[in-house]
């Protein structure tokens, strides 16, 4: 099994933004101890502030792996596109986020990616990525 996760903007920054929210451990050590924890399956990841690139990574992978789990951050509430190369692509989809949005702005209780995604998880911090994995798995 092949798997990408795939991250937005400012997720760079984890182990740094806002600790509150989002935790003190960097994306690229949490990445690893998936990669352990996981260690039977493919997992890359892709990481881009830019919404052209994320466009373009899912397009590129969205055809030949068998699942992905996209964290758009902000651009989950802002972006048609990204919304829109979800529903193009035939990979399977989890939308993730680490913190619960619907507890947070009026704003990011909208997702552009909802609807062309397998699923939903959010809320759960860095365990939100373990949990869409485990979704891939389940459906084996």
């Amino acid at each position: 099994m092949k798997l990408i996760i795939i991250n937005g903007p400012n997720l760079n920054l984890l182990g740094k933004r806002e600790p509150e929210v989002y935790g003190d451990k960097t994306f690229e050590d949490y990445f690893e101890e998936l990669q352990t924890r996981f260690d039977t399956i493919s997992l890359d990841y892709f990481q881009s502030n830019i919404e052209g690139e994320l466009i373009d990574k899912l397009q590129e992978v969205g055809f030949s792996y068998d699942g992905i789990v996209l964290n758009a951050a902000s651009y989950t509430h802002t972006s048609i596109g990204l919304g829109d190369a979800v529903k193009a692509i035939e990979t399977p989809v989890v939308e993730v986020h680490i913190s619960n949005t619907h507890k947070r702005e009026d704003f990011r209780h909208v997702s552009y990616i909802s609807s062309g995604a397998k699923g939903v998880i959010l809320g759960f911090g860095l365990q939100s990525y373990d949990l869409a994995i485990q979704s891939f798995l389940g459906s084996r």
